[in-house]
């Protein structure tokens, strides 16, 4: 028996599986109360990882043209350096 179509299947729950233990460790997170530099940018680089396998595996870049990788990549470390700039700002 041909086993093609399982493979896909399991690549992708185990990628659900990484979002949403990373969504559970954002949720900790926030809700032991912790702040600071190294928590903003701990949570930023969670958010980056968990945007970039969304674009990858979920909406199907991982199979296109590098451009198009390189694009969202861009724009998610654009994103994410701006915020982490305008917080960095905040705290002086």
């Amino acid at each position: 028996m041909n086993n093609t179509k399982a493979q896909p299947k399991l690549f992708s729950t185990v990628i659900w599986l990484v979002l949403v233990m990373l969504a559970i460790m954002t949720f900790s997170l926030g809700e032991a109360g912790m702040s600071g530099k190294g928590v903003m940018l701990t949570l930023l680089a969670i958010t980056m990882v968990k945007s970039q396998l969304v674009a990858n595996y979920f909406m199907g870049l991982r199979r296109t043209k590098f451009l198009w990788r390189a694009i969202m990549f861009g724009y998610f470390a654009i994103v994410g350096g701006l915020i982490a700039v305008a917080y960095l700002m905040g705290l002086k």
